[in-house]
């Protein structure tokens, strides 16, 4: 079971790969292999790993890259990877490059914004375990008018989350937040008065 020689040969994605992409079929059995559910964070931890270009595929080129680089020829090699592809979250600086990677990972190519119901999939994957506001935020942009996350606004949310206290005492009013998070902090400011 040869990864990085046979791309799309493997035995658990060959008969789901057309022009050498491994699809969503393909990705499936995949983290079946590996033993990881498709939306599980190290997911895109490996992604962000192979540099793939496109949510729910990956490249033949992408996959021999990232695979090499990885030194995994076999599910038990990557399987053995999967503590230090975790780790990569625990890195501040390594967290924000997978975290603005996501954006574009995630967003649809001939757009340049994330539809908002995939941000909020995508921020849930990333900040919902670990930033207390997240569940706040995530109903904030449930009932707002935004049908759309620009990549301003996103690479900002995560500045939010590391800086702001989960009392918003600390929001500067007058600082370069996005008015999205200008809105958000009226809005739970407003809540928390009643």
């Amino acid at each position: 079971m040869q990864y990085v020689n046979s791309g799309c040969h493997h035995p658990s994605i060959k008969h789901r790969c057309t022009d050498d992409v491994v699809g969503p079929e393909g990705m499936e059995k995949f983290c079946e292999d590996i033993g990881v559910e498709p939306e599980n964070i190290i997911m895109l931890v490996l992604a962000w790993k192979l540099e793939a270009q496109n949510m729910g595929f990956f490249t033949k080129e992408e996959w021999i890259k990232g695979m090499t680089s990885l030194q995994c020829d076999q599910p038990e090699r990557l399987q053995g990877k999967l503590d230090y592809l975790r780790s990569q979250l625990n890195d501040p600086v390594t967290f924000k490059n997978i975290y603005r990677y996501a954006f574009d990972f995630a967003r649809d190519k001939n757009q340049r914004s994330l539809d908002m119901d995939t941000a909020k999939s995508m921020l849930a994957l990333i900040l919902g375990r670990t930033w207390p506001l997240f569940p706040v935020f995530h109903q904030f942009l449930e009932q707002s008018k935004y049908k759309v996350m620009n990549k301003d606004q996103w690479y900002n949310v995560l500045e939010f989350s590391r800086t702001v206290n989960t009392d918003l005492r600390n929001y500067d009013e007058d600082g370069a937040w996005p008015v999205l998070l200008d809105e958000f902090v009226e809005w739970q400011k407003a809540r928390l008065a009643v």
